[in-house]
């Protein structure tokens, strides 16, 4: 990141309300952190309540006026989707800022969702699909909202493969990861695209953050006990050659408060940039979006194998 944006150069986020996905560690817990700082009253989502504790803990510890909320939820179980956006829902107020930033990477072994989808395509991207939908209502009620998503420079060499969204005919753990980190960039320039055409005001923005040192790198690999190797070279790997996770938060959190941002920038550790060719395009957002089963909770058509 250059040194001309940082965590300091953040206006201050007073009276604002942000909910952030995979906030217990990692970037998402340097988001909260920071947004929480700046005076924001931060939700900070963790699917491991214990975790999730700790890491509200920790925060507390150094910001002891802070409003940090810990709330629950499993991206990868519809269901805990639609508990945690109800409850917000009944919440006076609305929502400003949804960052749609847990993850999973580089699962060994096909493993599926409650619901049967692919855990990696149905955490990344239909997990926060789905809870996008349920706040857009929270959203518009806020002036200047935004739903900032994160993706990764592996979107790049990902396709979507709408023939076996859910890999059911071939698993390969980078395959279906970029898959789904390319369709959380077309789901980015979708909303973006559908919200200019109503008229609404809530902002869709792209982010990435970089080679950053976190459990990410890890703990994707070791998922069903596999990957013990690609786990140990992920992690030498980061250690030496990655950002550390305060770092690896500013793209995001540049997107989240930037006065200057519109809605379909993307924001990487250089700054608002453009994205790769096949996620350029509105068009391959459309069958992108009208094959997310998500929207209305269903599970796939196909049972796992």
């Amino acid at each position: 990141m250059p040194a001309r944006w940082a965590a300091a150069d953040m206006a201050g986020q007073h009276g604002r309300t942000a909910l952030v996905t995979g906030a217990n560690s990692g970037i998402g817990f340097h988001q909260v952190l920071e947004l929480a700082r700046h005076g924001a009253c931060v939700l900070l989502a963790s699917r491991d309540p214990g975790r999730g504790q700790a890491a509200r803990d920790a925060i507390m510890a150094e910001l002891p006026a802070a409003s940090v909320e810990l709330v629950q939820l499993d991206l990868a179980d519809l269901d805990s989707v639609a508990r945690l956006a109800g409850r917000l829902l009944d919440r006076a107020g609305g929502l400003d800022l949804l960052i749609n930033n847990a993850g999973l990477m580089a699962v060994p072994r096909r493993q599926v969702t409650a619901q049967g989808f692919e855990l990696q395509f149905g955490t990344n991207y239909l997990g926060h699909f789905a809870l996008t939908g349920r706040l857009l209502p929270a959203l518009l009620r806020r002036p200047g909202s935004r739903v900032v998503t994160v993706s990764s420079l592996v979107h790049r060499l990902g396709s979507i493969r709408l023939d076996d969204l859910q890999s059911e005919h071939g698993y390969g753990p980078w395959r279906a990861y970029s898959q789904s980190k390319l369709a959380n960039a077309l789901f980015t320039e979708e909303l973006d695209r559908r919200l200019r055409a109503a008229g609404a005001g809530p902002l869709s923005i792209g982010a990435h953050p970089g080679y950053s040192r976190t459990g990410l790198l890890s703990s994707g690999p070791r998922l069903g006990g596999g990957g013990g190797v690609s786990a140990l070279v992920f992690r030498l790997g980061t250690r030496f050659a990655g950002q550390s996770a305060a770092r690896g938060a500013l793209p995001v959190l540049r997107a989240a408060t930037d006065p200057q941002a519109h809605g379909g920038d993307y924001y990487g550790p250089g700054g608002p940039g453009s994205r790769a060719p096949p996620a350029r395009s509105a068009t391959p957002g459309k069958p992108m979006t009208s094959s997310s089963p998500a929207a209305s909770g269903r599970p796939p058509r196909h049972s796992p194998a």
